[in-house]
């Protein structure tokens, strides 16, 4: 057992890293914590805060492609959990970002949708209670 274990980090390579850059701190808002370059891996490492957590943004030289199938094995989606998804949702279409409609969880009753960062990476917004 691993006692108080809680979720740190988790960890996205993307393959544009400004574009990265600008969609999770300046589009999503999520505070920059530390950025370095890293010369000998050609590689930026950018630590966002997200809540209690952490989102690691790294770049490689050419990174291979992530499969996109919805049900592919390995990471199936990342969750926020929001205040009110349809402002959420909102937001994201005013600017450009092109996201699902809202759904409802059959089992706990609260609304949902997905959309994608710039490298097609499954993003949930989960309603922290229903509005």
């Amino acid at each position: 057992m691993l006692a108080t274990a809680r979720i740190h980090h988790v960890a996205i390579i993307c393959s544009d890293y400004e574009r990265s850059k600008k969609f999770y701190h300046e589009l999503l808002g999520f505070e920059i914590i530390a950025e370095h370059y890293r010369a000998e891996r050609q590689s930026y490492k950018l630590d966002l805060q997200v809540g209690a957590c952490q989102i690691e943004l790294f770049s490689f030289p050419d990174p291979p492609r992530r499969v996109t199938g919805p049900e592919a094995c390995g990471l199936r989606h990342l969750a926020f959990e929001v205040d009110n998804v349809a402002e959420v949702l909102r937001f994201l279409r005013d600017n450009g970002v092109e996201a699902e409609d809202v759904r409802v969880d059959e089992y706990t009753g609260k609304r949902f949708t997905f959309f994608r960062d710039p490298d097609d990476l499954p993003l949930e917004i989960y309603e922290s209670s229903v509005v």
